[in-house]
């Protein structure tokens, strides 16, 4: 006799799980890979416009954009490229950033998503963990040439022929693309790469996507996750595409909205809850390339968009800019403000203002493809400006005691956990910090606390963690102190989130001296600037003689972040 764990018996019950009736519809899981979801609009509304960028009138129908993808899968072959092949992308939302997507999904590749605003120590990092194979790069953005710091990572490819890279610091690196028309030695750019394309058969590349399973690993983004450096969170296409599917399902999506883009595409904010929402319901994506509330007020003005995404603080921008009365917006009804605390405030204002009167909130985290939760149409107002809403469908979500594993009752705060489709695969090559995260029966611990309350809707009370989220940037405290350890005069240091008006919360380092040892603010963040990304440098450094202990001597971080309320207040 064989017996099941209940992890085994669950995947068995998703395997053979029957539609559900979500608000009067029936829904079901869906089984198609990027690619496949791509090539079925593609021939059912081949001439609908699928990606706009209006500050530039360029547009893509779904049919000339998956042509565009199929050429620059064929490039992607050529240069080596196959079935589990890792394929970096670094850029901000570029017109081709989601040809790359597409392209490595249709072939098997994996993607993975680099944050624009990493620097030196934090690329190198990523390339190496992640066993990077091809990286794809534009010029740069803010104060950092991404060419720069490639060429200061790889410097073997300024004398090295274009696809016979071989390093000695990243063995596994075998190619760099550049983003454009521009040249640069060593590197691919793109017209190169869709020109080695026409020498692949179409033959090859059917036979490639013949390949790809829904179930493949199709995606990887780096979080901090939990505890310890950046880690690869391995992403399916079943995981990703169907949560966005079912976020689009929770605000009445239809082939006829139009969805304005201003969140990064290398957060799951921008690649799932926006991009798989567009590919699972045939509507069109307006993107901005790099946030600017001019250009996005523009784009919803010139196009009608009917929803637009953002963190709270690119709605504030928004509503604040001097040019906002300009602009006709009543074509929105509905999106989603996510990425960090919601201010009801803001989401009043968004109504009232901007005319989006179903502005709903996802809370999840990219672990989780990332919803878990989701504020939809079937909410009040005010449960949607209060709470996160309730757990995506075919997902299970409860509260549970972080210390005994029990589940908590109504009202009672404990650490909220997510089961079902969505989970991740795990973390790219560390089963022992994927085993942190997910427990045996296949619960995904989220550190975050919370409540259920007697409707069923779910409210975050706090963390367990200590990550910081800055305007919906996640930062893990050790990767700050690690760095800051190595800088002379500093004994000790502590790093916490102290709480900001416009990004919610920001870095706060408090830091001991060597005795006699004086070192400023100002050459603290000196030290920081150009080898960490901008949002991770301290806002607020303390000098302190200690830190507020434990009985048993443990650093109790909470208090810091009380005390680093009163420090500033003090100063004002």
């Amino acid at each position: 006799m064989y017996m099941l764990t209940m992890k085994a018996l669950h995947v068995l019950l998703l395997l053979f799980i029957l539609p559900i009736e979500i608000n009067g519809f029936m829904m079901e899981l869906q089984e198609l890979t990027l690619g496949q979801w791509l090539e079925h609009w593609a021939k059912a509304t081949p001439d609908k416009e699928y990606i706009v960028y209006s500050d530039r009138n360029l547009r893509f129908t779904w049919n000339d954009f998956n042509e565009r993808v199929d050429r620059m899968a064929k490039g992607m072959l050529a240069i080596g490229v196959t079935k589990g092949t890792h394929v970096g992308i670094w850029a901000t939302n570029v017109p081709d950033w989601l040809t790359f997507l597409f392209a490595g999904a249709k072939i098997g590749a994996v993607l993975v998503t680099v944050n624009t605003s990493y620097k030196q120590s934090e690329l190198e990092y990523l390339v190496k963990d992640s066993d990077l194979h091809t990286l794809c790069i534009t010029e740069g953005v803010f104060d950092g040439s991404y060419v720069d710091m490639v060429y200061t990572m790889l410097p073997e490819l300024k004398d090295s022929q274009r696809g016979f890279l071989k390093s000695k610091r990243f063995p596994k690196m075998k190619n760099v693309v550049f983003i454009g028309q521009e040249k640069f030695r060593g590197m691919y750019n793109t017209a190169e790469l869709l020109l080695l394309g026409e020498n692949i058969r179409d033959e090859i590349l059917f036979t490639a996507k013949q390949s790809v399973n829904c179930h493949d690993v199709v995606n990887m983004q780096y979080t901090s996750g939990t505890t310890g450096f950046p880690k690869g969170v391995m992403l399916t296409h079943h995981n990703i595409a169907n949560n966005g599917y079912f976020t689009g399902e929770g605000m009445g999506f239809t082939a006829d909205d139009k969805l304005c883009v201003p969140v990064p595409l290398f957060h799951c904010f921008g690649v799932t809850l926006a991009s798989m929402n567009v590919l699972t319901h045939g509507c069109t994506q307006v993107m901005v390339e790099k946030f600017d509330p001019l250009v996005v007020l523009a784009s919803i003005h010139k196009e009608r968009c009917t929803a637009l995404y953002g963190v709270p603080t690119m709605f504030i921008a928004e509503l604040n800019h001097p040019m906002f009365s300009m602009f006709d917006l009543t074509s929105l009804r509905t999106g989603i403000m996510a990425g960090s605390l919601c201010p009801e405030e803001v989401m009043r204002g968004v109504t009232d203002k901007m005319h989006i009167t179903h502005i709903t909130s996802v809370y999840g985290l990219t672990e989780s493809s990332p919803g878990m939760t989701h504020s939809t149409l079937a909410e009040s107002f005010e449960e949607r400006c209060t709470t996160v809403g309730k757990e995506y469908p075919f997902t299970e979500v409860r509260v549970v005691n972080p210390d005994t594993g029990e589940e908590c009752a109504i009202g009672q705060q404990g650490e909220l956990c997510c089961r079902g489709y969505l989970v991740m695969r795990g973390y790219y090559n560390n089963p022992e910090a994927t085993s942190d995260v997910i427990d045996s029966d296949g619960w995904l611990h989220s550190g975050d606390l919370g409540i259920r309350d007697e409707s069923g809707n779910y409210r975050i009370t706090g963390r367990i963690k200590d990550m910081i989220i800055r305007g919906g940037e996640n930062i893990y405290p050790r990767e700050i102190e690690d760095y800051l350890y190595k800088m002379k005069g500093i004994k000790d240091i502590q790093v916490v989130g102290v709480p900001s008006e416009k990004y919610g919360e920001e870095v706060g380092a408090f830091i001991i001296l060597h005795d006699g040892v004086n070192i400023t603010e100002e050459e603290v963040k000196d030290y920081c600037r150009g080898q960490i990304a901008r949002h991770k440098i301290p806002k607020h450094i303390f000098f302190v003689d200690g830190f507020p202990l434990t009985g048993s001597g443990k650093i109790q971080k909470f208090k810091l972040r009380e005390l680093s309320q009163e420090l500033i207040a003090s100063v004002k």
